[in-house]
């Protein structure tokens, strides 16, 4: 079990980690993203921080479990909000947000705070 939980971890890290850079360098796909879904561009530093903060905290979380645990919440609560403005506009484009929705309920599932 402990095994599956770095893995997930580190995984979920990974690529909340690399959407955190594409929102803080301005990357073409997030703008995109933030103008289907109505949301101004102003955002796109603070979602990348939530992000970056997100990806830090779980790796943090495998020295202190409780962290990784807050962690992987807040990135579930934040992922569920992009699948609901995805649903809001009437995007049927729903991958990318499950998969990291799904990578941050498994980091949170899989954290020994949880056993």
């Amino acid at each position: 079990m402990l095994a599956a939980h770095i893995a997930v971890t580190i995984l979920a890290a990974v690529i909340t980690g690399a959407a955190a850079v594409a929102y803080l360098v301005g990357h073409g796909y997030p703008r995109a993203q933030l103008d289907m879904k109505g949301l101004p561009r102003s955002w796109m530093p603070v979602l990348g921080t939530l992000l970056a903060a997100g990806a830090l905290g779980l790796l943090a979380g495998l020295a202190v479990p409780l962290l990784g645990a807050l962690a992987a919440a807040g990135l579930v609560l934040y992922f569920v909000g992009a699948l609901v403005a995805h649903l809001r506009v009437g995007s049927r484009k729903l991958v990318g947000a499950v998969v990291f929705l799904s990578a941050a309920v498994a980091a949170l599932g899989l954290n020994p705070v949880l056993w």
